[in-house]
């Protein structure tokens, strides 16, 4: 799948798609934009930038969901201007996805929302590159079923990514059979580093999450087979508004991708998916 000069899946470098959980500020986006731009090119890794306008899946209803779609777009459109990068955000609603669309290069559909046909059919519609999230509740051989849905309107332009599956109260588990599984279906498979490691309701108001396991399930994934890595990134995660426990250190991500580029670059890794039946 190519998004503006990036060419995803079938053997390319994989994409990273990384950013702030959520837009806390202008200034903190376009710094970490920034940032994240110069990192990806010292590791010759393609990027796409990913900030949320509205978290609508939030723990708790006093939680801090964003700036709104109306603002939040406006600071994407100047990261796009700013730095020359293609922009990605979460769309939830059939209405949301036509004011997004003008803005965002690629849409993404939540892991909770990745059954609502209507939903997948109207971002399929729209033309957009769209990355949609493998639900914590689905096999990866169920994924089958909405790409079927996504292409039936005839737009391929089609990402899929594995997120971790629930396992009992508060906890996910990867199982790395998913993404070989989820790449016979035919489209780049992009795995979720931060979200993987995130436990849900943790915290009670707020979910929690592993951080400490991130470089491992990012080299893991990427000696696994995998197209793209989608990565929660934060100048101080520690103080994030959303996500916090499972950001990444926006200063430790230069090293990480260093070892992604060189796992990838792996004799034995450069194979055609494989074909499960």
């Amino acid at each position: 799948m190519q998004i503006d000069t990036l060419h995803i899946g079938s053997g390319n470098l994989p994409v990273i798609i990384a950013g702030p959980c959520v837009i806390e500020s202008e200034d903190n986006t376009f710094y970490t934009a920034e940032r994240l731009k110069d990192i990806c090119s010292s590791a010759g890794l393609p990027f796409i930038f990913k900030s949320s306008y509205d978290k609508a899946n939030r723990t708790a209803v006093s939680s801090y969901r964003g700036p709104g779609i109306e603002k939040g777009l406006a600071i994407l459109a100047e990261v796009k201007r700013k730095f020359g990068i293609p922009v990605l955000s979460d769309v939830h609603t059939i209405d949301e996805i036509k004011t997004a669309s003008p803005v965002l290069d690629v849409l993404q559909i939540p892991a909770f929302l990745c059954r609502q046909t209507d939903l997948i059919l109207a971002a399929s519609e729209s033309g957009k590159p769209v990355n949609i999230k493998k639900g914590q509740f689905l096999a990866p051989w169920d994924v089958r079923q909405i790409v079927d849905k996504f292409v039936s309107s005839g737009n391929n332009r089609l990402m899929l990514t594995e997120r971790g599956t629930s396992f009992g109260y508060n906890n996910l588990v990867v199982d790395f059979r998913a993404l070989p599984i989820m790449r016979s279906f035919g489209y780049p498979v992009i795995f979720d580093v931060t979200h993987s490691l995130q436990l849900p309701g943790g915290l009670g108001s707020a979910s929690g999450g592993q951080r400490e396991f991130a470089a491992a399930f990012a080299r893991a994934a990427v000696a696994v087979g995998v197209d793209g890595l989608f990565m929660e990134v934060h100048p101080d995660p520690d103080r994030a508004l959303c996500d916090g426990p499972n950001m990444l250190q926006l200063d430790n991500l230069a090293e990480l991708l260093q070892s992604v580029r060189s796992i990838h670059e792996l004799p034995a890794l450069q194979t055609t998916p494989v074909r499960t039946t």
